[in-house]
């Protein structure tokens, strides 16, 4: 990861674990994770605050929110 690249706290709650994952790495840690510990369950997860704040982020910018 480089200093400038931005990073997602991931949570696999099962196994106990947290990390920082580097954005351009999310998909393939997270799949990879899950097929080795978890048999390809989706188990491990974005931090789910993070990604209820992304998801607001989101839905503002597309004006979703406006009403």
């Amino acid at each position: 990861m480089t200093d400038d690249e931005s990073s997602v706290p991931i949570v696999c709650d099962e196994c106990g674990t947290t990390a920082q994952i580097p954005l351009s790495d999310l998909a393939d840690q997270l799949e990879a994770h899950n097929e080795r510990m978890h048999d390809g369950e989706p188990v491990a997860e974005v931090d789910p605050d993070v990604a209820d704040q992304l998801a607001d982020l989101v839905a503002d910018e597309l004006g979703l929110l406006d009403g």
